[in-house]
């Protein structure tokens, strides 16, 4: 359930960026004013390489700056994919380099400068300087807070500044001036990886994690004023002589800044197509260059096309983005999406799961938060798309069965803590740590193994209070104290579970107070040991609807949050107005016309009495619908209309009887679990039909069934 970003704005200035960079090469205005063509391609045009390495970091760095290690998927995908472009460039442009003479006179050294720092061409600096600059921020973030991360980039772009624009200073301190020409033995300019990129990048990935870029007007004043610092500071030192290159201003890094809160907080719709034309004009336009002028010596219009430095700007822009969108359309980028809904499907509502969200939380014990179970792959529903969505509405607690789980929620991007309820083997414990996961500690020999692991461990106590599951038991209060004070442990939870929060059957209202006294008398007994309380968790769906009184930080909601409760009884008793968030359907495949007397499917368990006609359906007991369902004791919904199964449900496939429904045919959608008009079949229902609960039901959906959100667009939900 990943929130569309409003980045049409972001997409109007790749262009407009991808044109400002053909201006710094071409000089538009020279023909006319030596003043304007210097604030156009050095002060203006010098927002644009800037603005592209901060939709880098909102793009690819923030998950690995925010999220930890589960984030650096991104980020090293897009190394690979920036290295094979530069590759792709430094070959197209090969030739070129070697007419012009470009690498004469190379040694070993000044070839890697070139191609690890330089760049190999004028423009392609931009490549290595991104690769440097995202694994220079990920390498500081593995060892600082990203404050101190924050902190050494505007270091180091100081420290760049020096070397760049403010270097006829740096020269009169002789220090400085011996430090800078050592360095520039290394790389040529300062405008490169190392001190221009990293404060760029970071600053792009905090900006894109905001949700409020707040009000485009102020954003706009802010930028203008930055712009006019920024291009007195310019002038200010062109006219000083003190810039031995003009990339880095100290006002540059505030009209970025406001630049790009201004074309987020437009909230314009993408557009796409920009993107890759844009890099198409930034990788191509040096050869447009050299196609314009020889174009322009062939028909012998020079003094035109070239002479003219507006008119030859025109041209470049005109071929570059000719050039490049002749390589989208030649590379296939506007590829034809892959068909979802094909065959079976779920679709999530992300509209019901807010509103389930909402009442529950409208239950919370005071103090309390929503610690939603998400285990088997969020009861069926999906765990990384529910849980993505949870993090939008402020929910920073979740748990789940196992470490395999922890880590799908962490590889997917899923913030805050994830406690793993189940076990975990010894050989698994650093996967605890490298992904951030939380741990229960299932009884106090567990408690010794987690901590002769020797790194220290997030971890939940579990008490066992009389369901005789997971958890050390409640007599053993010594032993849990001890749990509490072994070195390589952080116990940041103590919990224990109710087995019959889920009857108003006096006996079972009795056996959970006697569970809640043990419970609590632990907490109180650990307390009087000196050991500090940790945050509680005793009640999931059933002890929060069902009003019983377990102070705790913490609730662990599972099956009411997805709409529904165990049975259908329960479901229809709930004091408060749950929305089911799944819908299954399937495809018909094929509809066929049965004769009296002749029989469908395994066994012959459906014989034709009369003309019927039966609809093939792409779904089976695989895709975790219940064989049970077969030989109509299951129905789903077709046209509106219940038709039963017909026949034995097989592993990919099943069929039902449609005789009288109308206009059934190849590709009609069946509903197994969900509403269609007036007719609904809910997952409680088929529980009961099948001798089961509804949360069976709905966390044995298979795999290979798409999850598809629908719903209106996520908000920010924090309460």
């Amino acid at each position: 359930m990943k929130a569309k970003q409003n980045t049409g704005g972001l997409d109007i200035f790749r262009l407009a960026a991808a044109f400002l960079v053909v201006a710094i090469h071409t000089s538009p205005l020279s023909s006319f004013s030596a003043e304007g063509d210097f604030f156009l391609t050095r002060v203006l045009a010098r927002t644009a390489v800037p603005f592209f390495f901060m939709v880098t970091g909102q793009f690819v760095l923030s998950d690995s700056l925010f999220s930890g290690r589960e984030g650096d998927g991104a980020l090293f995908r897009q190394v690979k994919k920036l290295a094979l472009l530069y590759g792709l460039s430094i070959l197209l442009y090969l030739p070129v380099g070697i007419y012009a003479g470009h690498y004469q006179a190379l040694t070993l050294s000044s070839a890697l400068r070139m191609l690890l720092i330089d760049g190999t061409f004028y423009h392609l600096w931009y490549f290595p300087a991104c690769i440097t600059g995202l694994l220079l921020v990920w390498l500081l973030r593995r060892f600082l807070p990203l404050r101190a991360v924050a902190a050494a980039a505007g270091i180091l772009y100081l420290i760049g500044l020096l070397g760049d624009s403010y270097y006829g200073l740096t020269v009169r301190i002789p220090v400085l001036s011996g430090a800078y020409d050592a360095a520039f033995q290394v790389f040529s300019y300062t405008r490169n990886g190392f001190f221009l990129a990293p404060v760029f990048l970071i600053l792009g990935a905090v900006l894109g994690r905001r949700k409020n870029q707040g009000r485009p007007a102020l954003s706009a004043v802010c930028l203008a004023v930055s712009l006019a610092l920024m291009t007195a500071e310019a002038f200010l030192l062109r006219h000083f002589a003190l810039q031995r290159h003009d990339s880095m201003y100290v006002f540059l890094v505030p009209a970025a800044y406001f630049l790009y809160r201004l074309l987020l907080s437009l909230g314009l719709r993408p557009w796409k197509a920009a993107r890759p034309l844009s890099t198409g004009i930034y990788v191509l336009h040096p050869l447009m260059i050299v196609g314009v002028r020889g174009a322009a010596k062939l028909t012998g219009l020079t003094g035109l096309l070239v002479g003219n430095s507006l008119i030859h700007y025109a041209a470049v822009c005109g071929a570059s983005l000719a050039a490049s969108a002749c390589l989208v359309l030649l590379t296939g980028w506007r590829k034809r999406p892959v068909f979802s809904c094909g065959r079976a499907w779920i679709e999530l509502d992300r509209d019901a799961l807010r509103h389930n969200v909402e009442v529950l939380r409208a239950l919370l014990p005071q103090g309390s938060a929503l610690m939603p179970a998400v285990k088997a792959n969020a009861y069926g529903h999906g765990a990384v798309p529910v849980a993505r969505e949870l993090n939008r509405m402020g929910i920073r607690s979740f748990c789940v069965a196992t470490v395999a789980e922890g880590r799908e929620l962490r590889c997917g991007g899923v913030r805050g803590e994830i406690l793993v309820l189940g076990y975990t083997h010894p050989r698994q414990f650093p996967l605890l740590r490298r992904y951030r996961l939380s741990q229960t500690v299932v009884d106090y020999a567990y408690a010794l193994q987690l901590s002769r692991y020797g790194r220290r461990l997030r971890v939940h106590v579990g008490v066992d209070s009389g369901m005789h599951r997971l958890g050390e038991r409640c007599e053993q209060v010594e032993k849990l104290a001890r749990i509490c004070r072994m070195k390589h442990l952080k116990v940041v939870g103590l919990f224990t579970h109710l087995c019959a929060d889920d009857t108003h059957r006096p006996e079972d209202e009795a056996f959970t107070r006697r569970q809640l006294e043990a419970f609590y008398g632990v907490v109180r007994q650990l307390e009087e040991r000196g050991i500090p309380r940790p945050r509680l968790h005793v009640l999931s769906s059933y002890g929060l609807l069902n009003g019983i009184q377990a102070p705790g930080q913490l609730v662990r909601v599972g099956i009411a949050l997805y709409g529904m409760l165990s049975t259908q009884e329960d479901t229809q008793r709930c004091p408060v107005p749950l929305k089911p968030v799944l819908t299954l359907k399937a495809r018909v495949a094929a509809v066929k016309t049965l004769h009296t007397g002749e029989s469908a499917g395994y066994g012959r368990a459906f014989i034709a009495e009369g003309e019927r006609r039966i609809a093939v359906l792409a779904i089976g007991y695989a895709d975790g619908l219940p064989r049970s369902l077969s030989c109509g004791v299951g129905e789903v919904l077709i046209g509106g209309c219940r038709v039963p199964v017909a026949g034995r449900i097989c592993m990919d496939q099943m069929t039902v009887d449609v005789t009288g429904v109308p206009d059934v045919q190849p590709g009609t959608e069946a509903v197994l679990i969900g509403r269609w008009g007036a007719e609904e079949i809910t997952a409680g229902e088929l529980a009961e039909r099948t001798g089961t609960i509804a949360n069976e039901i709905l966390s044995r959906l298979g795999l290979r069934l798409e999850r598809i959100v629908t719903g209106s667009s996520p908000v920010d939900g924090r309460k």
